[in-house]
């Protein structure tokens, strides 16, 4: 009797506690949006790179009109705050890129005000909050999109000096050597694509022993917007066909989150994500506030839109997407 009666309190003190854990760690709502705090300065066509739980957030403009940004801004998703750090040594608009290996941010491209489109390269470090020069591009390009694989960033399509030259070019750039590679080309030259580096196994056009490979969706063309979609074999330095994107567009909020490339605004208000292995678009929750040319960042499995142009011009709202 004195062993049943036990064995009951054990049950319910049990009970108890999950019930206390449960309450405590609410359930996740799945395929949302959510609102952070907001940007101190409005930035659109910006660099964003992540660090140590941080996300760096550089450069770019406040509106079409304004004048370049320096700015180096750091939100914080643990605490929902804003901080400052050191500007970049030129102040650069017009679609500066950038990678993150080895707790460097690399902020590639883009244009200044005295010489247009730019090859510069700038190597950030959060420990001394300084910059540094890098060799610079082979190519001088802005609206260029940057992903890391294998170690090195590689530097994808863009717009070149005349507004209306889309560019193809890719070229790799390796940290450790700090040299550069040019690379097969896109199939379609395209500027601002949605760019991100998916580990998987792949089937034909793919060998089956490639682990990762870069998907480049959408942009702008000499045409307009796209929804050409393609994947880089990194092993065999070639690009094939994707399933195009149902919506295209340019300027995304863009990341990959496990094996899906997200895809957010642009051409409006709808959110994609693209399944590499079954080569499949699927339709998700619309972001919030239409955004084009808003800073990218994945953190902690969560997709980051920061500022960009809306409809009422530069933005400096932070939109998170729990897939």
């Amino acid at each position: 009797m004195k062993t049943t009666s036990l064995l009951v309190v054990v049950l319910l003190l049990s009970a108890g506690a999950a019930s206390v854990a449960s309450a405590q760690t609410p359930a996740v709502a799945h395929n949302t949006w959510t609102a952070g705090a907001p940007e101190p300065t409005a930035q659109t066509t910006q660099a964003v790179g992540v660090i140590n739980g941080e996300i760096y957030v550089v450069g770019g403009a406040s509106c079409y009109t304004c004048p370049n940004l320096a700015i180096t801004q750091i939100y914080d998703p643990a605490t929902n705050t804003w901080s400052m750090g050191a500007p970049l040594p030129v102040a650069t608009s017009n679609g500066p890129t950038a990678a993150v290996v080895n707790n460097i941010l690399y902020v590639f491209g883009g244009g200044t005000e005295s010489e247009g489109v730019t090859s510069a390269v700038w190597a950030y470090n959060p420990e001394t909050d300084s910059w540094s020069s890098m060799s610079p591009m082979p190519t001088a390009r802005g609206c260029a999109m940057a992903t890391v694989a294998n170690d090195s960033i590689y530097v994808i399509g863009g717009c070149g000096e005349d507004p209306n030259d889309r560019l193809a070019t890719v070229e790799s750039y390796n940290p450790a050597t700090d040299t550069w590679t040019e690379e097969t080309p896109l199939l379609v030259g395209k500027s601002q694509p949605s760019v991100g580096t998916i580990g998987t196994t792949m089937s034909p056009p793919f060998t089956p022993t490639t682990r990762s490979t870069i998907v480049a969706a959408d942009g702008w063309t000499a045409d307009g917007d796209t929804g050409d979609n393609e994947g880089y074999n990194i092993s065999a330095n070639s690009w094939s066909s994707l399933a195009t994107d149902p919506n295209p567009r340019n300027g995304a909020c863009t990341g990959v989150i496990g094996e899906f490339l997200y895809v957010a605004g642009g051409n409006g208000t709808s959110t994609e994500s693209f399944n590499l292995s079954r080569n499949t678009w699927n339709t998700l929750a619309p972001i919030p506030v239409w955004t084009q040319f808003a800073g990218s960042a994945v953190y902690n499995g969560l997709l980051y839109c920061f500022g960009g142009f809306g409809n009422s011009g530069g933005l400096n709202n932070t939109q998170i997407y729990q897939p």
